[in-house]
């Protein structure tokens, strides 16, 4: 099932007995989770009819009778359990001398759900060799909260902004994913901020973006792409200088040039593939006769590796500026120089 299923179904009043809500994206977890105990409280008092708990914090008899409980001035009571991944090891029965681990007791409830509660398992993973993990898929009622591709987000953040009575041209929307994401409460935020930057109905545009979310703008990112492709370290060294802020450790500027860079390859790999100019544009993500005659323009200059070369350096220097203790703009200067050397292909 699907974050949007579930949320439809919650909505609609049409509450299965059990949820287990899973997955990496802890946003999407949380607002599958918020939906379910709207909908599960909608008729009652909160405080008689709701329970909390959290795996490895209590014993698993415990959420089971809470469960069991029959509601109080409510026709429903919620019950949620967090962090279950927590009871996910072979072993985690054996603390209290019992030969079960506690997913394998708390499946016993799940076999015979009471109707008046709506139990929800939320957990980052479960080992999907479990029981529980196996009947929850095969009996629908698993929600898997996973990451959305770029393009997934990209849709997701025109819908966020049309929901707040924002229009957003797509390529802008795929510029803050990339900027924002991957993770969807930084987006979200993104949004936010952005919303309340250009006012009640306004269209949220390339310039709001590079005002209130990064110093960076396209134009600035695809100088840097040129810089780079034509090997004018010296170039590219100056916008970086330009752009570069150390608050953020440069992370905006090398989101923006990947959402540039990642568009080349797209409109690449799709003219390889024999679309037209327009055709291979929209598969890159761009919508704009003018820009997809610029990306035609600009992909003739580069040979077909290059392109994956110079991914594979942006996805190594993201990983070290979030993990190395070495000053942000060296990183980052390593990686223009070596986007500017020429490769072995």
């Amino acid at each position: 099932m699907t974050p949007d299923a579930a949320i439809a179904q919650a909505r609609k009043g049409e509450l299965l007995p059990v949820y287990l809500v899973t997955g990496e994206e802890q946003w999407l977890r949380d607002q599958v989770v918020a939906e379910l105990r709207t909908a599960a409280l909608g008729g009652g008092v909160a405080a008689f009819n709701e329970d909390k708990f959290t795996a490895g914090e209590v014993d698993v008899d415990k959420v089971v009778a809470a469960a069991r409980t029959v509601p109080m001035m409510a026709p429903r009571r919620f019950v949620m359990v967090r962090s279950a991944e927590r009871w996910d090891s072979a072993s985690a029965g054996e603390d209290d001398g019992k030969k079960e681990s506690p997913l394998d007791r708390l499946m016993r409830y799940v076999t015979e759900p009471v109707d008046s509660t709506c139990m929800v398992i939320v957990a980052a993973k479960v080992d999907g060799r479990r029981k529980l993990a196996t009947v929850a898929k095969k009996q629908n009622f698993v929600v898997q909260c996973e990451p959305l591709d770029s393009r997934k987000l990209a849709a997701w953040v025109v819908s966020q902004c049309e929901s707040r009575g924002h229009t957003i041209d797509r390529d802008v929307a795929d510029l803050l994913g990339e900027l924002a994401g991957p993770e969807m409460a930084y987006v979200n935020d993104a949004v936010e901020r952005l919303s309340l930057y250009v006012g009640e109905r306004a269209p949220i545009t390339e310039h709001a973006v590079a005002e209130c979310i990064a110093r960076i703008r396209t134009a600035s990112s695809w100088d840097l792409v040129d810089a780079v492709g034509t090997r004018n370290l010296g170039a590219a060294l100056t916008i970086l200088f330009d752009a570069y802020d150390a608050r953020d450790r440069g992370l905006p500027l090398l989101g923006a040039l990947a959402w540039s860079i990642r568009q080349l390859a797209r409109f690449q790999a799709a003219t390889d593939a024999g679309m037209g100019q327009d055709e291979a544009a929209k598969a890159a993500g761009v919508y704009q006769p003018f820009r997809a005659r610029e990306l035609s323009q600009k992909v003739k200059a580069f040979r077909p590796k290059e392109l994956e070369r110079w991914l594979l350096i942006l996805a190594e220097t993201d990983v070290a500026l979030k993990s190395s203790r070495r000053p942000a703009d060296a990183i980052l200067d390593d990686m223009l120089t070596r986007m500017c050397g020429r490769s072995a292909v």
